[in-house]
């Protein structure tokens, strides 16, 4: 692992490794346990997973802020004059220790991942993402390693062909019907967030849409793997993603190449389908 001048891991470099060891935990534990009884192996993957992430996050960086989604308030929106300690801090890491629990409690499923970003106060004026990996581990390498993608990923070429656009497979947006429509469209059914935003950036679809409702840690690792490739990322209007706000939520998405994010942006409009509200309570101190 690649270190800064201090000792410390470079911040991409760790979150690559990071996302890997969790990933090689998670594949055991499958191996382990099997599918017999899904909610167990549900339950069991989400707690060991955040607990070797959050346990080596306090070990390399115990200054930092961490935004997980196995945390007991992880979904509070804080208002009131209440405030989260990550809202005062430079450097939040936000972590989804297991994206796609159904998939991967599922055999031979392998469209879940484990999502590491690092967020920092100082990289613009609503910060903004400075690192981020998603480790498939079910998904292997051409040399046989579990594949995780970080922010280094190559724009992939151009697909002729209708636009594909990755879809939810168990939840899929109502208005994505209508867009697929008017698009003349294919929608693609998958799995895990983070495995969708990933098939954008290695060119197995071409956009992501989705409006069903997630969390800062369900899109911010593949955010800053989709922009590091040079992808389109914001909200289904068009306006930007911000994370480590009050409100952890952030219910829409559009991940899709640069060349097609006004033609699918306009397209979104014209179905209808309205930007969720800010909650009431969560203003952003972020």
């Amino acid at each position: 692992m690649a270190q800064d001048r201090t000792g410390r891991p470079d911040d991409q470099a760790f979150a690559e490794w990071l996302a890997g060891r969790a990933g090689a935990a998670l594949t055991a534990l499958r191996d382990q346990q099997g599918f017999a009884d899904p909610a167990t192996l549900k339950d069991a993957g989400d707690l060991r997973s955040h607990d070797l992430l959050t346990t080596a996050l306090a070990r390399w960086w115990p200054g930092d802020a961490v935004l997980s989604e196995e945390q007991v308030d992880a979904r509070r929106a804080w208002s009131g004059g209440e405030r989260a300690a990550r809202l005062d801090a430079e450097r939040v890491w936000i972590i989804d220790p297991l994206d796609g629990t159904r998939e991967f409690s599922e055999a031979g499923r392998t469209d879940w991942a484990v999502h590491v970003a690092l967020w920092r106060r100082s990289a613009g004026p609503d910060g903004g993402l400075v690192a981020g990996a998603v480790g498939m581990p079910a998904r292997t390498t051409l040399d046989g390693g579990q594949l995780v993608l970080g922010t280094g990923c190559p724009t992939p070429p151009a697909a002729e062909g209708p636009i594909r656009i990755a879809v939810s497979r168990s939840r899929p947006p109502a208005f994505v019907d209508e867009l697929v429509r008017l698009l003349d469209a294919q929608a693609v059914p998958m799995g895990s967030a983070g495995v969708k935003v990933c098939a954008v950036v290695t060119g197995e679809v071409d956009a992501y849409v989705h409006a069903g409702g997630q969390y800062e840690w369900d899109s911010a690792a593949p955010v800053a793997v989709a922009l590091g490739a040079g992808m389109h990322a914001s909200r289904i209007d068009g306006s930007p993603l911000r994370y480590n706000r009050a409100d952890p939520r952030l219910p829409d998405l559009l991940v899709c190449r640069p060349d097609l994010a006004d033609r699918l942006l306009d397209a979104i409009a014209r179905t209808g389908v309205e930007l969720p509200a800010p909650a009431a309570t969560g203003q952003a101190f972020g």
